[in-house]
């Protein structure tokens, strides 16, 4: 895929706001106008992706050492140990921040000063492919906007929900089983607050347009300041209305509509990737239908744990009836795959492409792997599994012995770095990381297990030479240096899953021109053979046949 070419999108960002708030869209027209004139116009320099693309998932404040602010040791430990086989960083929120672990954003437009400075994250971005977050569904019930709002500053009149007197929301689609609104003092009284995800994370009202300008204003600044992408935390919920589910409303896609148009028309090279852990259909829709620019890439939320499941079970058929399926219909568009994300692994994608028990199978590995299980509200009142808090490693080795735990993780990442699309690795997944018990005893929050931060670089670095931690990471650079080295596996060639015994998956990435490339991962602890053009072949438990 090329970098897009710059087009005027004035009459589309008016069509897409007359959609939002109707007599009022020329007005807002208007100021959109005058926020992209601030920017001008930056040429694309060829964008998009290739095969060499495979990104770093962490925090800004993952690797430590004293008297140096973490932002710099990140940039430095990447140049040292990672760049070369793997291409790009995304940071998860480097803001100020007041808890979630940085997803309660208090200043949008700062750098926490613990991480370091704006400057720092510039200099990565000028060595490496950046990614950063826009936390655009909610921010801190500590920032200043909140406090403005409950104080009756004019300027952020009508920034957060609260819930309407009669209305009905019995239909909202909830992440969470906590209250979904949170009384707050404010000057003219109590007001009670819409917060999806907890008392602290205060949910932004965009049917103020206010609200949309602002969010217009911090998706250009991250492009200014050097992000080649940005990730668009939970935007299945953004707009809400009383009496429907408040996901995947047209508002919110026309939104994205807006605001890709309006960075197409500025930082025409910055893709958006939208985070929306829900069944696959829902998920996709992202990618819009091809008649109006929507996000370029999707989280791959089914591919984690559709593949722990198959190591589970040792049957692949689940996984690959599902990977056969996935098309690409939407050109200029690509599936960001990943296993493991600081939040664990989601498993409601598994709805409607897995069997019944395939949930409660693995809520119980995660136990026996010393990890714990998160619950949503089910629209009969009832808590139900919604995602996995471990890590990854810990998933793959629970009831193995060492050998074998390390041929599972490295098997569960081929099948990732196989797929279509663009691999995106947590940094845990990267060094076999066991969950964080110490820290999970302090907070008592069930994703601190799989949220562990470095913080002996040294200490680290001897392991990173031998060992478990030694062999994982061997592995994983030995794979990702055959992937960005072979056009076979650039996001767009076509894929095909191949017909093989239950225990294997394999798949057959065929480009217009040169060799296939074709990667088999056994399922299984039993040596099995499979038999491809003709010839038989044998591969050993847990065994990955990476063939090009």
């Amino acid at each position: 895929m090329g970098g897009v070419a710059p087009v005027n999108t004035g009459a589309l960002r008016l069509q897409l706001l007359k959609s939002l708030y109707g007599d009022g869209a020329a007005a807002v027209a208007l100021e959109v106008d005058a926020i992209l004139a601030e920017h001008g116009l930056h040429q694309s320099d060829g964008g998009g992706w290739s095969e060499r693309d495979a990104w770093l998932i962490t925090y800004a404040d993952q690797f430590q050492e004293p008297e140096t602010p973490p932002l710099q040791t990140l940039g430095e430990f990447f140049d040292r140990h990672l760049a070369g086989w793997l291409t790009g960083i995304h940071i998860l929120p480097l803001y100020p921040w007041s808890s979630d672990d940085g997803f309660s954003v208090i200043d949008y437009l700062a750098v926490d000063p613990d991480h370091g400075t704006w400057d720092d994250v510039e200099a990565i971005a000028r060595r490496h492919r950046l990614g950063l977050d826009a936390v655009l569904n909610h921010m801190s019930a500590q920032s200043a906007w909140f406090e403005g709002f409950l104080g009756g500053d004019p300027e952020y009149a009508g920034f957060f929900l609260t819930r309407q007197s009669g209305a009905d929301y019995s239909a909202v689609v909830r992440p969470r089983t906590s209250p979904l609104f949170t009384r707050f003092e404010a000057d003219q009284g109590p007001v009670e607050v819409w917060t999806t995800f907890s008392a602290d994370q205060v949910d932004l009202d965009f049917s103020n347009p206010r609200v949309l300008l602002a969010s217009l204003d911090i998706l250009l600044a991250y492009a200014k300041r050097g992000a080649s992408f940005i990730r668009l935390d939970a935007i299945g919920l953004l707009w809400k209305e009383a009496g429907t589910s408040c996901i995947h409303l047209p508002q919110t896609h026309a939104v994205i509509q807006l605001w890709r148009a309006c960075l197409d028309e500025t930082y025409p090279d910055v893709l958006l990737l939208t985070e929306t852990n829900v069944p696959h259909e829902e998920n996709i829709s992202y990618f819009g239908d091809g008649s109006v620019r929507e996000a370029q890439m999707v989280y791959q939320f089914p591919l984690g744990p559709l593949v722990l499941d198959a190591f589970r079970t040792g049957d692949g058929t689940a996984l690959r009836e599902w990977a056969a399926s996935l098309e690409i219909t939407v050109p200029g568009t690509t599936f960001f795959n990943f296993l493991a994300s600081h939040d664990g692994v989601g498993v409601r994608p598994l709805e409607g492409v897995a069997d019944s028990g395939a949930v409660d199978g693995l809520a119980s590995l995660t136990i026996d792997a010393g990890g714990r299980v998160s619950h949503r509200t089910g629209p009969d009142g009832r808590e139900i599994p919604y995602e996995l808090n471990s890590t990854w490693f810990d998933l793959m080795a629970a009831g193995h012995e060492e050998e074998a735990a390390v041929r599972r993780h490295l098997g569960s990442h081929a099948i990732q770095l196989a797929l279509r699309g663009i691999p995106g690795i947590y940094v845990h997944s990267i060094f076999g990381t066991p969950n964080d018990q110490t820290v999970f005893a302090e907070t008592g929050r069930a994703r601190s297990l799989n949220r562990h931060k470095f913080t002996d670089l040294p200490g680290l670095e001897r392991r990173m030479g031998g060992g478990t931690t030694g062999r994982i990471l061997g592995g994983m650079r030995h794979m990702l240096k055959r992937r960005v080295g072979d056009r076979a596996f650039h996001p767009d060639v076509p894929q095909r899953i191949l017909d093989l015994p239950s225990g294997l998956f394999g798949i057959e990435r065929q480009p217009r021109s040169g060799s296939p490339g074709r990667v088999i991962v056994n399922l299984t602890g039993e040596e099995l053979a499979y038999q491809i053009g003709g010839e038989m072949y044998q591969i050993g438990p847990f065994e990955t046949h990476w063939d090009t």
